[in-house]
């Protein structure tokens, strides 16, 4: 039982950086070469119309999900009242 209860022990076991235990001695930014790589790199901005774009397709396609389960729903409510019609 004790092996066990190590080897669970052993398996979810986080440092204390992670749980803000101990001070982190890297500095605010973990590797610094990360940031001047990025500002380098000169990359073009995302357009702010691609965003848009994205959430009216998320709309989009949520509502198409809502009408279905609406749909799927009235369909059953149908369906069981004829079986019922039988009886």
């Amino acid at each position: 039982m004790r092996a066990v209860f190590r080897v669970l022990l052993n398996f979810c076991h986080r440092p204390a950086l992670r749980f803000g235990l101990r001070n982190d001695t890297r500095g605010r930014f973990r590797d610094p070469r990360f940031a001047s790589f990025i500002g380098q790199s000169n990359r073009t901005k995302l357009d702010p119309n691609f965003l848009d774009t994205v959430l009216r397709g998320r709309k989009f396609v949520r509502n198409v999900f809502a009408l279905g389960l609406a749909g799927g729903a009235a369909w059953v409510l149908v369906e069981s009242a004829k079986a019922l019609s039988v009886f």
